[in-house]
């Protein structure tokens, strides 16, 4: 009977381990633009609050000509911009938190995109469109 040869025994050091799962900054991307969307949404929301409320009373064909305006038409496109880019990082972060079978998350995060994409595109649309019928 033959001895079977011991297999070799090798020595690394935690970093060597570590190597090759992924990088410790991967979550750094998504950290910074929730915060840069936040910060955006600030300012941006309290401008579209103040301009609804003074909008309150007015006719249609007031408010289109105010949508129609470059400088409103441009600041409502950058609030649906930033509004849905938040909320896909904020719903990423909390599927990914919290749904840990990774055929569930990996649907849920699909559906979640999609669904933000398509309404994000019918808020633009519809900005475009109030920004061009006048």
């Amino acid at each position: 009977m033959s001895e079977e040869p011991a297999s070799p025994v090798i020595m690394r050091s935690m970093l060597g381990r570590a190597r090759g799962l992924g990088s410790a900054k991967s979550g750094t991307a998504t950290w910074w633009a929730e915060r840069v969307t936040s910060l955006a949404l600030i300012p941006l929301t309290l401008w579209f609050v103040v301009a609804v409320l003074s909008l309150h009373g007015t006719s249609r064909a007031d408010m289109m000509h105010w949508a129609a305006n470059p400088i409103t038409a441009t600041l409502l496109v950058a609030l649906v911009l930033a509004t849905f880019q938040h909320m896909q990082l904020g719903l990423q972060a909390v599927i990914e938190d919290y749904i840990h079978v990774e055929a569930v998350k990996t649907t849920s995060l699909l559906v979640m995109k999609a669904v933000v994409l398509l309404l994000g595109l019918a808020c633009l649309i519809s900005v475009l469109k109030l920004a061009f019928a006048g």
